[in-house]
């Protein structure tokens, strides 16, 4: 009889203290915000990261209503952003525009440089996502992904393929392409994509792995065998996806979210979600986004950012190598 007592005092406790913390939530969000925001983008000015997260937080603005300040803060692949975000007041003034890179490839490869992402930060919501292509020049025999894959295995570890760098998306396509196919092929990493472009132009790399736009801009000089994504790339609509030609659940896809310190109340970070998915409906702006950018909408819940991020961990540990 005791023991009953007990428990029900118990589970009346619990109730007490769950509907106090709720209360409480929903107060604080009700009088938020009362002050400028600031959005903490780990890139520099002029790239499609800072494009996106400036025009996502004009469009959240106006709808909260409140001043967002974007604040680039670069270094480390983005990880320099993630650092200050994550030491931030838990109170939805500070909030962070970070990209697969940042949250899931960089503590792979070096492990010592971020926080752990699931106890640091609350996620809002998914963004953003855009793809690679695989390109080769205009005049290669290769018009295939199937026949460059039959090329590597005829010749393992000769066959040069280029990428915008160590950790950049074009290096996570590289190795999630070896890793479905079994082939061994030579990364070529370069400092960029305008580099990338010109070694490929010129001759210098048979193979590159660059932005669709790039490609679709050079397309008297070059060729795309295939995109990254699962989906066809609206910025190329003719060319299948590596899945399509041969390469099956290949899905090289990246994408950029808005995160919160970890402990931002629920309640906020259901309003930012909310003001989120309504920037992300515009028609307009994201008809711009994929034109200029390749930058195509990808609206989720908080629990569903968390499951790609621990889903996107899992696949890159293992394209890596990583233990």
């Amino acid at each position: 009889m005791h023991s009953e007592l007990r428990a029900c005092l118990v589970s009346g406790v619990v109730a007490i203290l769950a509907s106090a913390s709720l209360a409480t939530s929903s107060a604080f969000a009700q009088g938020y915000p009362v002050r400028p925001i600031r959005l903490t983008v780990g890139f520099p000015p002029g790239g499609n990261a800072d494009f996106g997260a400036r025009a996502i937080a004009n469009k959240m603005a106006k709808s909260l209503p409140a001043t967002i300040v974007v604040e680039n803060r670069t270094g480390a692949g983005g990880s320099i952003a993630v650092q200050i975000v994550s030491r931030a007041a838990p109170d939805g003034y500070t909030l962070l525009w970070a990209s697969t890179g940042a949250l899931t490839v960089a503590p792979i490869l070096e492990k010592t440089l971020n926080p752990n992402v699931e106890k640091s930060f609350q996620p809002i919501g998914l963004a953003l996502a855009f793809g690679n292509a695989l390109a080769t020049r205009q005049d290669s025999s290769v018009n295939s992904i199937s026949q460059l894959i039959a090329a590597a295995k005829e010749r393992p570890k000769q066959i040069n393929l280029g990428t915008q760098g160590v950790g950049a998306a074009g290096h996570l396509s590289l190795e999630l392409l070896q890793l479905l196919t079994g082939t061994a092929l030579v990364h070529v990493p370069y400092k960029g994509g305008a580099e990338l472009i010109t070694a490929t132009l010129g001759g210098e790399l048979p193979y590159a792995f660059m932005s669709t736009l790039a490609v679709r801009g050079m397309r008297p000089r070059l060729k795309a065998l295939a995109v990254t994504t699962l989906q066809r790339d609206p910025s190329l609509p003719d060319v299948p996806t590596m899945d399509e030609a041969g390469v099956k659940g290949y899905d090289a896809s990246f994408w950029f979210g808005l995160l919160a310190p970890a402990g931002t109340p629920p309640a906020i970070r259901d309003l930012l979600n909310r003001h989120l998915r309504e920037a992300l409906a515009d028609e307009e702006a994201m008809k711009m986004m994929q034109s200029t950018q390749g930058l195509s909408r990808l609206p989720s819940s908080p629990e569903e950012f968390a499951a790609r991020m621990r889903a996107d961990s899992a696949k890159w540990k293992k394209a890596l190598g990583a233990s």
